[in-house]
């Protein structure tokens, strides 16, 4: 198998190695050598690979249901959709595939929102740093450098701000202004935490000035950071939320959730073929009935506290610099080494991690690891960072 990859479209750079099996926190390749996953599909694989729950859900979904037209209620799409908003002060779930496609839809909907009530308002606020998706308009929401001038012409209406930046937020706002949105940390820029002192003091501020709130919370929602929303941490209450990652346990799964003052869509305005279909929203649910769990919780902030003091640790004894992020989204600034080399040598050791910037490192393991697996992850870390 290995001899056809090149028939895979290069898009990304990719190791050798071909996966053929994974279970729990760990990956096989094709030569049966074992890997310990800190990546988990970019913080996808919220349950680890291959868990009983999901299997078993895949399997009975299908033998009943497998998909019909998003123009027809299906029984768990109805299901998830509540269970994402019971107990919240959100009250519309558009079900999708992507978070891409999720934030694609919350730009729409803002935009629609605009019109109807502030007077044709379109533009909205982003943060430097960001990362939102790769469709058009959601890399042009994007605060990527390398991306200003890829696929010009970018899609208009979107203007950068320094993240933690109240007075930057404010002097941006125009009559053309609609809404704020931002990720509770961004992950892609390395694991940048928005304090929750700034994000009260942002929600305050988009109230004064009459716009719209948006968390992407693609990857910090769905237990991430120990609580089931990231935005619960500062107490605020976003006007749209954006989910994905997650919440499908490591099937295609995603959902723009809002308001319902801020629900405008009309028939037709927004849809997609396999938009809620049963299969996948029937995983959902399973996922959000385990994830909310408070114990469950409660134990993905106990591990990522543990996480992050043995990450603390390895620093101080190897001179490196400070442990970034919340819950289990944590990175490590790196000092004098390049993260990418890093991560590259760690796979060879059998340690699979990421490295969002050649300064640091970000892991994203299951929010069912296991202490022993966690400890197992810092010594072979160790081993890869010791001086030569």
């Amino acid at each position: 198998m290995t001899s056809n990859v090149a028939r895979v479209m290069k898009v990304t750079e990719r190791p050798s190695v071909v996966m053929v099996k994974g279970k729990g926190s760990w990956l096989w390749d094709e030569e049966g050598r074992k890997y310990l996953d800190f990546v988990q599909g970019w913080a996808v694989n919220c349950l680890g690979h291959a868990p009983r729950l999901i299997v078993d859900v895949l399997q009975r979904q299908a033998r009943r249901l497998i998909n019909c037209s998003p123009a027809y209620y299906n029984e768990p799409m109805v299901r998830l959709a509540t269970l994402l908003t019971e107990g919240t002060h959100l009250g519309g779930v558009f079900l999708c595939n992507s978070g891409a496609e999720a934030n694609e839809g919350a730009i729409k909907l803002a935009r629609k929102w605009g019109a109807r009530h502030r007077d044709g308002a379109f533009e909205i606020i982003t943060f430097h740093g960001g990362f939102h998706g790769r469709t058009l308009a959601t890399m042009a929401a994007s605060g990527k450098p390398a991306w200003e001038t890829l696929f010009a012409p970018k899609v208009p209406g979107f203007t950068k701000v320094p993240l933690g930046d109240l007075e930057a937020v404010n002097k941006a706002v125009s009559p053309a202004t609609v809404a704020v949105m931002l990720e509770p940390i961004q992950g892609e820029a390395g694991v940048f935490v928005a304090e929750d002192a700034w994000l009260r003091d942002l929600r305050s501020l988009t109230r004064e000035r009459g716009l719209l709130l948006i968390a992407d919370e693609i990857q910090t929602g769905i237990g991430r950071t120990g609580r089931l929303f990231g935005f619960e941490h500062a107490g605020i209450d976003p006007d749209i939320v954006t989910l994905g990652k997650g919440l499908g346990g490591g099937v295609p799964l995603a959902a723009l959730l809002a308001t319902e003052r801020v629900s405008c869509f009309d028939p037709g305005d927004q849809g997609g073929t396999f938009n809620g279909n049963p299969l996948m929203a029937a995983v959902g649910c399973a996922v959000v009935e385990t994830v909310r769990d408070p114990a469950f919780l409660a134990g993905v902030a106990t591990n990522g506290q543990y996480l992050r003091d043995r990450l603390q640790i390895l620093s101080t004894d190897l001179g490196h610099g400070e442990v970034r992020g919340r819950g289990l989204l944590l990175a490590l600034a790196l000092q004098r080494q390049d993260a990418i080399k890093v991560a590259r040598t760690a796979l060879e050791r059998g340690l699979l991690i990421n490295a969002p910037r050649p300064d640091t490192l970000r892991f994203m393991p299951a929010l069912t690891v296991s202490r022993d697996e966690i400890d197992r992850m810092i010594d072979l870390l160790r081993l890869t960072l010791a001086p030569a």
